[in-house]
């Protein structure tokens, strides 16, 4: 049963975690995030009977590892005797939106619907420290108190076999045991399993997640040796930075959200390959009941039908201890938030606490927040979790501490190694928004990603059309070698700015050429990737064999995937615009173990351009 004490730790380590992320980055949006619809949160789930139209309106934008449990509560108050304001009715609408790009939205005043969904009433972000940084950057109580939902522990999800070759349960796994595996040139074969190949994790960025963010403070604890007291002074210490940057050596990428690396999993343990693609991937316990049950990314689309993985997760919960995220309810004191849809908005928030909801929030796989209410399942150990645990917290360092631990980070991730492949086919001189063209729109916001790059970094540029080159028919031309990007950052902005759109778009050959460019020269020490934007679909004059091309791109880029193979370029792709070929953008993506990234509204540009590098 989960203590009050750690309900209290939890809500403490938010507020000042988030307040530490205040200065310690951006935060953006997921590549799932959707703007709502009258009936639906932007993922297919329905949120309950449809408006009939009339009602007070409820917007709510929701974190996504819940945005199943609240579109299920929505749909049931909507439905209910309690969905009334006096005597008229009201109507609660779920949005899926990351906590970060939620923030980071109501910061700037929630100006841009268009690309964040519509002003919400409610917010519940992963965490209730999400309130601390708003109402820091916003200087005033935008947020108000907020009131806990539900709680879930920081694990280390594994396969199982990995977890069997390392004793656990009956032996204690820690932060430290990652760190020698990590460095262990052995690898696996340490354990009498050299077909697994090295160690690979999986973990996010802190400055865009949750769980990223509490798997590097606990490094850093780690590190030290301390569960509690961690200072600044720690953090500039030799060995300190040494052991990080051991652990860090090991990732595969970072990114945005978690659920990039749970459907990677899922789809490579479909294929046979899950126990070489990763190691390890830091999640919340959550996830690793949604991965068991067939369903790793927690939301089920329209005709998907659950699939117990071959090779189930096991959470790892660490020795030294770990952290708690909480779910708050925040009901917004903004201009745009009437007191009628505030009286609807708490409502729907005393509907939620009712104690058969709280309760219900175990079907979800989450603790609730109420200590009163007992675990059960599936919070048991067929699902790969043990409520018992877990057995050891870390304290919450000082705000200064966590700002430190972040710029920290920021020098001791694993560098990147990164080809940017822009189209600059003619489509993409058409109209995208306010006046500007979507290369244009492009422009600027590759320009800005670029600074999200450490100096030694090492980043190229391409352009993709046909009929490049002064005298030859070329369908891609390196205008930047991959170089380290700080002395040539602000060349490669300039080279950007100037770019100017021409003729098809030769998709399928700047695709392999691009990640076989990476692959050639590729860098064991740094992630190995191609970021590919592109708004048109494959036009490269010849259309007689398109899928004979496509399943022969699959092909070669898949072979350097699979079977964990050596040099892995993970090929990240953005459909940009209403044109864009998605189906083709995510089979590219999915074929490297990357991501695929949707900018359909080129207004989100920016923010999708943001989320993408964040893998880096």
């Amino acid at each position: 049963m989960t203590s009050k004490r750690q309900l209290a730790v939890t809500l403490t380590l938010s507020a000042m975690v988030f307040a530490a992320c205040a200065t310690g980055g951006g935060n953006v949006a997921s590549p799932a995030d959707t703007a709502a619809t009258a009936a639906s949160n932007g993922s297919g789930l329905p949120s309950g009977p449809v408006d009939p139209g009339n009602c007070t309106v409820v917007n709510m934008a929701v974190s996504s590892e819940k945005i199943a449990l609240l579109t299920d509560l929505a749909g049931q108050f909507n439905a209910s005797g309690d969905a009334k304001v006096g005597s008229s009715c009201a109507f609660v609408k779920v949005q899926k939106k990351a906590s970060g790009a939620a923030a980071s939205a109501l910061v700037e005043g929630w100006t841009n619907p268009d690309a964040d969904g519509p002003q919400p009433t409610i917010w519940s972000p992963a965490a209730s420290g999400w309130g601390g940084i708003v109402n820091q950057r916003t200087g005033k109580a935008t947020t108000g108190p907020g009131t806990p939902f539900m709680l879930t522990p920081l694990v280390i999800a594994m396969p199982k076999p990995m977890a069997d070759a390392l004793g656990y349960p009956g032996k204690p796994v820690g932060f430290a045991d990652i760190a020698k595996l990590a460095t262990d040139p052995q690898g696996w074969a340490a354990f009498g399993h050299p077909e697994w190949g090295p160690f690979r994790l999986g973990k996010t960025n802190p400055n865009f997640s949750t769980s990223g963010l509490n798997f590097t403070i606990s490094e850093y604890y780690a590190a030290t040796g301390k569960t509690s007291g961690l200072t600044t002074e720690d953090l500039a210490r030799p060995e300190v930075k040494t052991a990080v940057q051991q652990v860090e050596s090991a990732v595969v990428h970072y990114g945005d959200i978690t659920g990039t690396f749970l459907n990677n999993w899922f789809r490579a343990d479909a294929r046979g390959t899950a126990l070489t693609y990763a190691s390890a991937v830091a999640v919340e316990e959550k996830s690793v009941i949604d991965y068991n049950s067939g369903n790793p990314d927690g939301v089920l689309d329209p005709g998907e039908e659950p699939r117990a993985p071959k090779v189930p997760l096991v959470a790892i919960y660490p020795s030294e201890g770990t952290l708690f995220s909480d779910s708050p309810f925040y009901i917004l004191d903004e201009p745009w938030v009437t007191p009628e849809q505030k009286t609807a908005a708490q409502a729907f928030q005393t509907f939620v606490q009712k104690p058969e909801n709280q309760s219900s929030v175990l079907k979800y796989g989450f603790r609730p927040g109420n200590p009163s209410v007992p675990l059960a399942a599936p919070i048991i150990a067929a699902n790969g979790v043990d409520p018992a645990q877990p057995q050891a917290e870390l304290e919450v360092p000082k705000p200064e501490v966590l700002v430190g631990i972040l710029d920290a980070w920021a020098q001791d991730r694993k560098a990147a190694k990164v080809l940017l492949v822009l189209d600059v086919s003619g489509s993409m001189g058409d109209p995208g928004a306010d006046g500007q063209t979507k290369l244009e729109l492009a422009q600027q916001a590759a320009s800005k990603a670029l600074d999200q790059f450490k100096d030694d970094d090492e980043v190229g540029l391409w352009i993709f059309s046909t009929g490049l080159g002064p005298t030859e028919d070329k369908d891609y031309l390196e205008l930047l070698p991959i170089a380290p990007i700080g002395p040539q950052r602000a060349q490669m902005k300039t080279t950007i700015e100037g770019l100017t759109p021409t003729n098809g778009t030769p998709l399928y050959t700047v695709s392999l050429a691009a990640h076989d460019a990476v692959k050639s020269a590729y860098d064991k020490t740094k992630i190995n990737a191609v970021v590919l934007l592109t708004d048109g679909v494959n036009d490269d004059g010849d259309s007689s064999n398109d899928t004979k091309q496509l399943e022969n791109l699959i092909t070669s880029l898949r072979s350097g995937t699979e079977g964990g193979g050596s040099t892995p370029v993970r090929v990240f792709t953005i459909s940009y615009g209403a044109d864009a070929d998605k189906a083709t953008l995510k089979r590219i993506a999915e074929a490297t173990n990357a991501a695929p990234y949707d900018a359909t509204n080129p207004k989100t540009i920016d923010q999708v351009l943001t989320a993408v590098i964040s893998n880096f």
